[in-house]
């Protein structure tokens, strides 16, 4: 019976968290197929100083729900300018989780995200607008409400619902001018009317 030469060559496992600690191999493993392998890449990735850049690159392409949380995460523990700057393009993303991934996220940097306020309420996209309302809602920080009452000036009258609707939690009386003159300026709209009067009632309640 003739030998059969036993097959020396050996298949080489992909590279795992445990086994790279370069950067380049890291941000590789950030790309892999496999959700698992790029979770624990965003642990290793948030534990060096030179980490954040790549999870800033990859938050705008990941789909998983579970890789994405772990990402924005981090990115909130390592808030910085560097990070608000990641995250303000995907509020025109056009898939509402990562829209939402992203407005959790700035609503978590206050301070980090203030500096962008004013542009973004002058942003020519109205959608924009209005996720930067829906943003001021949640967002704490002092200017807030004064934010949200520059919003009631808007054009759009889905900004200024938005904005109603956050000076209906969070504004005080001196918003109640402000909201009183919004019906007028859309006089066939009758959820801006509804809306503004439900904020003035709440506002005088409190």
């Amino acid at each position: 019976m003739p030998l059969v030469k036993a097959d020396t060559d050996t298949h080489t496992p992909p590279p795992t968290v445990e086994t790279v600690d370069a950067l380049p191999a890291l941000v590789a493993l950030l790309a892999s197929d496999q959700a698992a392998d790029r979770r624990a890449a965003v642990r290793a990735l948030e534990a060096r100083d030179d980490g954040i850049a790549p999870l800033c690159a990859r938050i705008a392409e990941e789909t998983v729900p579970s890789v994405r949380e772990a990402i924005m995460a981090a990115l909130i523990r390592h808030r910085s300018p560097a990070v608000v700057a990641a995250l303000l393009p995907l509020l025109r993303s056009e898939m509402p989780p990562l829209r939402n991934a992203a407005l959790e996220g700035l609503a978590a940097m206050p301070d980090e995200v203030a500096p962008h306020i004013d542009q973004l309420l002058r942003d020519p996209d109205s959608d924009v607008r209005i996720f930067t309302a829906n943003l001021l809602h949640v967002l704490p920080h002092r200017r807030a409400a004064d934010w949200l009452r520059t919003a009631l000036a808007d054009d759009h009258a889905n900004v200024c619902a938005a904005a109603i609707d956050g000076l209906a939690e969070i504004g005080g009386e001196d918003a109640l001018p402000a909201l009183a003159a919004v019906p007028a300026r859309f006089p066939d709209d009758s959820f801006i009317a509804f809306a503004t009067r439900i904020a003035v009632e709440r506002i005088g309640r409190c």
